[in-house]
């Protein structure tokens, strides 16, 4: 599998689901998984953004360490891709709102604990590599970007 047919299949999750599970390390090395809402935005093929509270715990964990790691699947689990990669925390207000474009529909229940919009961040993950995994047929491949 090549990087733009394991992108096309991350774009189908994200399409069929919304929703991702984000892993980042705290201070103390332990790891903290939440689920996000992802997106994928055209012309910036390899990277996976999300917005966030500037005053989110992970926020912090990424400043210190940005290595992370991403699972997403399908409801059914016949499709899973996980990918590990290195985040950029971009504070701007066209990118902002190229992302909010394509999730702000879907995060009624952020928008509850949220500040305004205009004051969150955006946590850009660069795709490092890639496991595609199709647990029903035993497939299993890794991808590197």
């Amino acid at each position: 599998m090549e990087k733009r047919e394991v992108l096309t299949q991350l774009e189908n999750i994200i399409d069929e689901v919304k929703t991702a599970i984000f892993a980042t390390v705290d201070g103390e090395g332990m790891p903290r998984m939440r689920w996000v809402s992802p997106a994928l935005l055209p012309g910036r093929s390899g990277a996976i953004y999300f917005v966030t509270d500037p005053r989110s715990a992970k926020v912090e964990h990424v400043r210190s360490n940005p290595n992370v790691q991403w699972i997403f699947q399908t409801r059914v689990l016949d499709r899973i891709v996980t990918v590990e990669g290195k985040v950029n925390v971009l504070d701007n207000p066209s990118i902002r709102s190229e992302v909010l474009e394509v999730v702000g529909p879907r995060l009624a229940a952020f928008w509850k604990v949220a500040l305004d919009g205009r004051d969150l961040l955006v946590l850009e993950t660069i795709v490092e590599n890639a496991v595609w995994y199709r647990p029903m047929k035993g497939e299993k491949e890794t991808v590197r970007f």
